[in-house]
């Protein structure tokens, strides 16, 4: 039970990063761009992760645990924010290399985008109080309005490849909230989120799967333009 939630670390990116190398798409021939990019958005997820531990907004359950810890947090969360982050980014990539022409009409990206700033607006106006819900949904609000602004090419194919990005998202994060344990990995403290929940996730955590791989991918594109028709990366 204790390589629980290292186990799904592990088995979350190892299929991603094998793939990595598949002698058509080598995702890892951007390696540094997308580790940068990783590294980047983890320094404020990490600050708010360790400041939600020690007050007991959420917290790990030590039966699924290692019991190796730093600044409040078990080796596993620490790898949780490189590993996953890199798994939904080749399942960002891959859609975008398998199906290149999947993309949005920038009207429909203008409606998608507005409808979500204007509900995560009224989220965060109306739950201020809670810090979950207001960490989580402020945090997406700003991230998303800058994407709008600057990178709304991103948001042509994003919108779509988040949807896919689902799918392995509420089985990881279901198997940490409860989904198939006795008890959950990662316990949350209802009096500061919505308590709504999709099975046993809380429906904030799929604002930070939402703002955690927006962020990441601003970030490589600050860095480079992927272009799969070439070798190599071109900066900007």
């Amino acid at each position: 039970m204790r390589w629980t939630y290292l186990l799904i670390d592990i088995f979350s990116i190892l299929v991603p990063f094998l793939y990595s190398f598949h002698p058509k798409m080598k995702l890892i021939r951007w390696w540094k761009p997308i580790f940068i990019a990783i590294s980047l958005t983890a320094i404020p997820f990490l600050a708010w992760d360790v400041f939600f531990t020690v007050k007991e907004i959420w917290g790990f359950n030590p039966k699924y645990l290692l019991d190796i810890n730093f600044l409040y947090l078990p080796l596993e969360e620490w790898l949780f924010f490189w590993m996953i982050p890199y798994a939904s980014l080749f399942i960002y990539y891959s859609f975008q290399y398998f199906k290149p022409n999947w993309v949005l009409s920038d009207q429909l990206v203008k409606i998608i985008s507005f409808l979500i700033l204007f509900l995560t607006f009224g989220i965060v106006f109306l739950h201020y109080d809670r810090w979950y819900t207001l960490v989580n949904y402020a945090t997406l609000f700003f991230i998303l309005l800058y994407a709008f602004l600057k990178k709304r090419h991103l948001l042509k194919r994003f919108f779509v490849a988040y949807l896919i990005v689902l799918i392995p998202f509420v089985l990881v994060n279901g198997t940490l909230t409860g989904m198939w344990t006795v008890e959950p990995i990662v316990w949350y403290n209802d009096v500061e989120n919505l308590g709504l929940r999709f099975i046993t996730i809380p429906v904030e955590d799929f604002a930070y799967a939402f703002s955690m791989l927006l962020l990441s991918l601003i970030l490589i594109d600050h860095q480079v333009k992927i272009e799969w028709n070439k070798p190599h990366f071109n900066p900007n």
